[in-house]
């Protein structure tokens, strides 16, 4: 593991963090839940865009800089150090992007990923069903090939779909073999959110915002060209979308390491013995996810690969956000629950271990990918 950096790596690092000093908004914005906020949401997207700072990893045809994998991870801990807000744009950018460059075709790459990187058009996750969350292969929705048409009709409903309720487009697999296997006969499916069929109905939660909503697919027609590798081949396309998501994209280390810093600065200010373990513990987690990750960046660079290694990430920080959102909230006594930027803004609350698969799914993969350990056989118990 390589932690030095580089005269091009440092003077990458300075650029990035004077930039951020200049833009970042000096008040968070509001949340991206509301319409208020998603567009103002955008509109940082689209200050992003304009200095190359969105996707910096990207070619520079879809407004990125050719920044290394090291610079990635050095730009996303400048990032969270200073404060910047939440990605509107994370499940385009984050999530399907990586499967658009490595399974979609030039004509996608050109026409999704420009609008994506700047935020112009937003995508909602369109994956769990009422009956297929973690399992999701056991979805139900469909998608019959029309030929006349030259594409596929698809139905079915999808729940729990991120970003959705305000989103312009959406991506999800569809079972079009009815008569394949679980993982076998599905397709990945990329959709305008405003197509004839679609209905979008917003899931309120208890703040009332609606982050997630139900979306439902009556005879939506979707040609040919918006579809994501080949037919049939959906599960393995998705899968290295979980790999993303679950590995190094979606939660970098520098989201943690503020986190951190700011639970220690939070504690200097409110000390309480009864917490001060608490508060250690998760600073020492954070740092062990940094240097994990940059690890994790040393073998990529090299050549590696992320495998199951992805399950270990989701895991940890999913766990990680817990500790570091309930110390938070100790430390803050009678006033945790006034709004604040520790229920809104530090950390990713109390959800992680659900999201992108539950970590009980995760460590069967550790168990049996990782550490060996022969799977259980169907219907046996301890």
């Amino acid at each position: 593991m390589d932690l030095e950096l580089t005269e091009s790596e440092l003077a990458f690092q300075a650029e990035a963090r004077a930039w951020l000093a200049a833009n970042v908004p000096s008040e968070p914005l509001p949340s991206m839940d509301t319409e208020e906020g998603w567009r103002l949401h955008q509109e940082w997207e689209a200050r992003l865009t304009a200095d190359r700072w969105s996707v910096v990893s990207w070619p520079r045809a879809y407004h990125g800089r050719e920044a290394s994998l090291i610079e990635w991870v050095i730009f996303e801990e400048e990032y969270y150090r200073a404060g910047a807000p939440g990605r509107v744009s994370q499940n385009g950018i984050f999530l399907l992007a990586p499967i658009i460059f490595d399974h979609g075709t030039q004509e996608q790459q050109d026409r999704f990923l420009p609008t994506m990187a700047s935020g112009e058009k937003i995508w909602a996750q369109c994956w769990s069903e009422p009956e297929a969350g973690s399992d999701l292969a056991s979805l139900k929705s469909t998608a019959r090939r029309d030929d006349e048409r030259g594409g596929w009709v698809l139905n079915g409903q999808k729940t729990w779909s991120s970003r959705a309720t305000y989103a312009h487009w959406g991506f999800g697999l569809f079972r079009s073999d009815p008569e394949a296997a679980r993982h076998n006969g599905l397709t990945y499916f990329l959709f305008p959110m405003d197509a004839d069929g679609v209905t979008v109905r917003p899931i309120a939660q208890l703040d009332g915002e609606a982050g997630f909503a139900e979306v439902f697919f009556d005879d939506v027609f979707v040609p040919d060209a918006d579809v994501l590798g080949a037919p049939g081949d959906g599960w393995r396309v998705a899968m290295s979308t979980a790999g993303n998501e679950r590995g190094l994209s979606l939660r970098s280390p520098g989201r943690f390491c503020a986190a951190a810093d700011r639970l220690v600065e939070l504690y200097r200010q409110r000390p309480d013995t009864r917490v001060a373990d608490g508060v250690v513990e998760a600073w020492l987690k954070a740092e062990a996810y940094r240097l994990y990750t940059w690890g994790t960046v040393t073998r990529l660079a090299d050549g590696g690969e992320m495998g199951a290694a992805g399950s270990v990430n989701k895991v940890w920080w999913s766990e990680l956000d817990i500790s570091l959102h309930e110390t938070a909230l100790d430390l803050l006594g009678p006033e945790a629950e006034l709004e604040s930027r520790w229920l809104d803004g530090y950390t990713f609350a109390l959800s992680g271990p659900i999201y992108a698969g539950t970590n009980e799914i995760q460590r069967n993969i550790i168990a049996e990918r990782i550490l060996g350990l022969p799977r259980e056989p169907k219907g046996s118990r301890r």
